[in-house]
C-alpha cells in the first residue's frame, strides 16, 4: 500500500535504511561533525525505529548492499511519494547522486509506480518538499534544489492534481551546509507548524497565516545549538510527534499547544550529521 497528500496525516507505513554507510563514511568528506561513535549510532537509530512502530508504522527496511552512500540513512531526501506514485529525486549533493537508483530499485520491488525522475542537470532533495495541502506542494529552491528540478517536478506532479508552489531559501551558511525547507518548518498538524521564524521565507509565511496556520516559534538558541534539529520534528499523525531529545525548551513549546512528543537520543545519529527524524523516514503511506 502506497499514497501520500498530507505531511501531517497518520503515517502508517514507513522505509527506513540502516545507518551502516554512515559508520564507513569519511566524516570531513561528508561533512559530519566528528569520527562517529558506531555503538551510539547504531543504538540511536535502533530507538527510533522503535519508536515508530510504538506509533503504529509499518516499517519497511531498504535493502543495505555494503555501498559508500553515507547519507542514504536519510531516506526523506532521494525521492518523494504522492498519491498516485513516487518521484525519483536528483539530490544537489554530489556524494548523493547514487541513492536515487537505491530509491528507484526498492519502489519496483516493492511494487509502487514511479511517475517520473528527475534528471541532470536538474536537483532536487525531499527536504525542500512538504504538503501545503493534498493537492498543493512547497519546495524550497536553495542549494539543494534548483530551479531546473522544480520545473521537471512539476511537470510530473501537474499531470496528477499536485501543484508545486515555490519559496526562495536564504544563504544562511552556504552551499556546503544542509538547508532544506525543513530546516525551517515542520508541519505538526493541518493548523499548526514549528517554524524558525527568522529564516522562513516570508511568502511561505504570509501563506501559512492566510490559511489559518498557527505558526510555533521555536526557541533560537536551541535552533543554533542543535544545527537547527531541534526544528527537525516528524508528525506521525496530527499533533503525535518524535523528536530529538535535549531540547528542552522547543519540547516545553510543542506540549504547551497539545502536542505529545516522544524523544530518542540523536546527538550523533542526527544533530552531528544534520539529519533528524524526518529525514529519517521516506513516508509511504500517510492517511
Amino acid at each position: 500500500m502506497y499514497g501520500v497528500q498530507s505531511s501531517v496525516a497518520t503515517l502508517q507505513r514507513v522505509a527506513v535504511r540502516r545507518p551502516d554507510a554512515m559508520l564507513r563514511a569519511d566524516h570531513v568528506r561528508w561533512h559530519y561533525a566528528h569520527p562517529l561513535d558506531a555503538e551510539r549510532v547504531l543504538a540511536q537509530h535502533d530507538r527510533f525505529v522503535d519508536l515508530l512502530e510504538a506509533h503504529g508504522c509499518d516499517v519497511v527496511w531498504m535493502p543495505d548492499d555494503a555501498d559508500d552512500l553515507a547519507d542514504s540513512v536519510f531516506t526523506y531526501d532521494p525521492s518523494f511519494v504522492v498519491g498516485s506514485g513516487a518521484v525519483v529525486l536528483r539530490p544537489g549533493k554530489e556524494l548523493r547522486r547514487g541513492e536515487a537508483d537505491l530509491h528507484a530499485a526498492f519502489y519496483g520491488e516493492h511494487g509502487i509506480p514511479v511517475l517520473g525522475r528527475i534528471i541532470a542537470p536538474g536537483t532536487v532533495e525531499g527536504g525542500d518538499c512538504f504538503f501545503l495541502d493534498e493537492h498543493t506542494l512547497a519546495v524550497g529552491r536553495g542549494f539543494r534544489t534548483n530551479q531546473v528540478g522544480i520545473d521537471q517536478l512539476s511537470s510530473i506532479l501537474g499531470p496528477v492534481g499536485v501543484d508545486v508552489i515555490v519559496y526562495d531559501l536564504p544563504f544562511h551558511q552556504g552551499p556546503e551546509a544542509c538547508l532544506h525547507l525543513l530546516s525551517l518548518i515542520s508541519p505538526l498538524a493541518d493548523d499548526l507548524a514549528l517554524v524558525h521564524a527568522p529564516l522562513l521565507p516570508t511568502a511561505l509565511h504570509q501563506a501559512l497565516t492566510a490559511r489559518g496556520v498557527t505558526l510555533l516559534a521555536a526557541p533560537a538558541v536551541e535552533f543554533t545549538a542543535s544545527g537547527g534539529l531541534n526544528l527537525n520534528v516528524l508528525a506521525t499523525a496530527p499533533r503525535r510527534l518524535i523528536s530529538v531529545e535535549g531540547f528542552p525548551a522547543t519540547l516545553a513549546l510543542l506540549r504547551s499547544a497539545g502536542c505529545e512528543v516522544d524523544t530518542f537520543p540523536g546527538d550523533e545519529l542526527c544533530v552531528a550529521c544534520e539529519g533528524g527524524p524526518t529525514c529519517l523516514t521516506r513516508p509511504l503511506l500517510r492517511a
